[in-house]
């Protein structure tokens, strides 16, 4: 599929399909009202008889329409006109593209003007709409024999038509929508592979290809013997289980001057989970594909920061391995060391993820960067706390809180922010080592893993954990523009908002 930002008059078109938006008044006993002035009242029994109510998402077809030089005309709501933001403008866009695609056509125009009469909007608003039509583009479905026949899909283009496309700010933020957006789906793409065609190698190749080209951003990979050099006991003790090599993965991105602290982001890469000894329960299994989602949205956040070129440095870790079961794989019991010279006890081989986290959270720490945050697929206890609306964030530091909350405002991306106090670090103190990778206690699991990694933060560093085990995948039925079972890209926009702050 193809977007593009067109300078037309939405009239002087000719195109199979064209997409108008509806509002729904504030008021109680109003009628909705369609955006385009002269099919709102050619559509004014649709109105009445509130076939069209302009209800968030609502899409309504009507098929050989034929006026103006449309074939068929689509009808998207958008809520209550006071009630409109970029989040609900994305989500309406995303119903917009399924509409589109229904009609089985090659070309479709989106009357963009519509959407807001606020001039301030107008960027946000153009950013929201390259994110609606690139995320709900996404389909993973290379791995089908029957795939090569599905061309026509691939061969559609919605012109997003608005008298503001040579507007510098409306530019610049489509085309930031559309650069967050492909990114986004690369990384939902190496989610959505399978374990035995996206290992530990295959990820770290990944970062290495698609960083190909980009200036200021540079890759390095550390092997085996590398990681092992550089004391990562952690990553090493869980990869011991796996005839597959972990991989460390080192991005730096240079936008900003050499004397300037980096921002730094941390991803768990587990490419799959079995959960070592302490076996996993075989029913759900094959979804532990997607643990390594926290590592796919660091790469992701990397790219997206360096070909937005933005003037900051930064710098994302990945610790990658697989969690399985040989002669070699670490026994609940065993004491490991971290890079930075603590030890853990491995009390429970299936909370893996905080180990690997803990030697790639440890190297950060030497970069003395000026924030740390890290995303991970850790807790179930986060699913059962929060569902999969809200990624749960845990963070001591109100400064670094406050700019993460301003980001997710900004990426549209709900988040929660989760406690973490002494008596969660308590919990996690180890008998026959520092600490134990599981709690002594009993609930607050994802604040008690939070806890774990705090202790290899190096003091005064602002440092943020946002656990996406209930985010990361499958939140289809709560974001259109996701796909209902794959990867969604979680934290991505968020992660760059984050960045921006830091310019």
């Amino acid at each position: 599929m193809a977007f593009n930002l067109l300078n037309k008059d939405i009239d002087t078109l000719t195109c199979p399909a064209l997409v108008v938006f509806s509002k729904a008044s504030s008021q109680k006993d109003k009628l909705a009202k369609v955006t385009h002035n002269e099919l709102n009242k050619q559509l004014v029994d649709s109105i009445s008889e509130k076939t069209i109510t302009g209800k968030h998402q609502e899409a309504i077809t009507f098929r050989e329409f034929n006026i103006s030089g449309y074939r068929h005309l689509i009808v998207v709501g958008l809520g209550k006109e006071n009630e409109i933001t970029h989040e609900s403008v994305r989500q309406s866009v995303a119903s917009a593209l399924e509409a589109i695609k229904a009609l089985n056509v090659k070309e479709a125009a989106l009357h963009f003007d519509g959407i807001t009469t606020a001039k301030k909007d107008a960027a946000d608003f153009a950013k929201a709409v390259a994110e609606g039509l690139v995320l709900t583009s996404y389909v993973f479905d290379e791995l089908k024999s029957t795939t090569k026949a599905k061309k026509s899909e691939d061969e559609l283009n919605v012109h997003v038509v608005t008298k503001l496309a040579a507007d510098k700010a409306v530019k610049a933020a489509f085309h930031e929508g559309s650069v967050l957006a492909n990114v986004v789906n690369f990384s939902r793409r190496l989610g959505d592979m399978p374990g035995n065609l996206m290992t530990p190698t295959i990820l770290a190749d990944s970062a290495v290809a698609a960083a190909k080209g980009i200036t200021n951003l540079k890759v390095t990979v550390w092997d085996k013997a590398r990681i092992k050099k550089e004391k990562m006991g952690g990553l090493l003790g869980v990869a011991a289980g796996s005839d597959q090599e972990p991989r460390f993965i080192i991005m730096e991105y240079k936008g900003a001057a050499a004397s300037k602290k980096p921002v730094c982001f941390v991803g768990k890469g587990l490419t799959f989970d079995c959960g070592g000894i302490s076996i996993k329960p075989g029913a759900g299994m094959e979804e532990m594909k997607y643990d390594m989602c926290g590592g796919a949205n660091v790469i992701g956040t990397l790219l997206a920061i360096a070909q937005l070129k933005l003037k900051v440095n930064a710098v994302g870790l990945v610790a990658s391995t697989e969690n399985l079961i040989n002669g070699s794989a670490t026994k609940p019991g065993d004491v490991h060391t971290a890079r930075n010279g603590k030890t853990f006890e491995v009390n429970n081989t299936d909370a893996e993820g905080r180990l690997i986290l803990a030697d790639a959270l440890s190297y950060a720490t030497e970069l003395a960067p000026q924030v740390i945050c890290d995303a991970a697929t850790l807790t179930g206890a986060m699913v059962v706390a929060l569902g999969n609306t809200h990624t749960g964030y845990f963070t001591r530091n109100s400064a670094l809180k406050t700019k993460i909350e301003k980001a997710a405002v900004q990426s549209g991306e709900w988040v929660w922010n989760m406690p973490l106090t002494d008596f969660h670090l308590k919990d996690m103190k180890g008998v026959y080592a520092d600490l134990s990778n599981i709690s002594s206690g009993k609930g607050a699991g994802s604040a008690t893993a939070a806890a774990f990694l705090e202790q290899f933060v190096g003091e005064g560093i602002p440092w943020a954990h946002f656990d996406i085990a209930g985010t990361g995948w499958a939140v289809g039925n709560r974001l259109p523009y996701a796909p209902k079972k794959g990867a969604s890209g979680a934290m991505i926009r968020t992660f760059v908002e984050v960045a921006k702050q830091y310019v």
